[in-house]
């Protein structure tokens, strides 16, 4: 059986495991946001940035890809992925139903973010995100270069997502 991972963000670009198929695919019940301080691998303690997480959201739907692993490669991915998505907890690990652009529906592991987690900042105002990831950086580099890759991404995929292109435009102009 095929394991499957749902990218919403960074995945999409830089998944860190070998990818067998990937195709286009909708998570029900979430939206991506901006919404998990960073302080680890796009800001720091002291300066967080801010990353992409999957916020739960009553008739929200988020359009990413499902990346399926590469046979026999199924545990070597879940231990890197759990490295990585798992630094400070504000994620949880989940296996979700996600439908597929060729009419199949696969389970995905999907890590989402806990809003009880002191990292989450749910509903930050546009404005005061794009001025976060303009400034901030960390272990993983400038948290504008993630948002600046992620919005490319989509837009190479074919994805609309009103909200990136809008702060990856306020982004450019405050980093010019």
């Amino acid at each position: 059986m095929t394991m499957w991972v749902f990218g919403y963000g960074s995945l999409l670009w830089n998944p860190g495991f070998e990818v067998a198929d990937r195709g286009l695919a909708v998570l029900p019940g979430y939206h991506r946001s901006f919404c998990m301080r960073s302080v680890h691998h796009r800001g720091t303690a002291d300066a967080p940035g801010l990353v992409l997480a999957l916020d739960r959201a009553e008739g929200a739907a988020c359009h990413g890809q499902a990346l399926a692993v590469a046979p026999g490669r199924e545990d070597d991915t879940l231990a890197y992925l759990r490295e990585r998505e798992l630094v400070s907890s504000a994620y949880f690990e989940a296996r979700l139903a996600v439908d597929l652009r060729d009419g199949r529906r696969v389970e995905a592991v999907t890590y989402l973010v806990d809003p009880d987690h002191t990292q989450y900042c749910g509903a930050l105002p546009l404005d005061e995100q794009a001025g976060i990831i303009a400034r901030a950086s960390g272990g993983m580099g400038p948290n504008a270069e993630y948002l600046f890759n992620t919005a490319a991404h989509l837009r190479t995929l074919g994805i609309s997502d009103p909200d990136l292109d809008w702060l990856d435009a306020r982004v450019r102009a405050l980093t010019a």
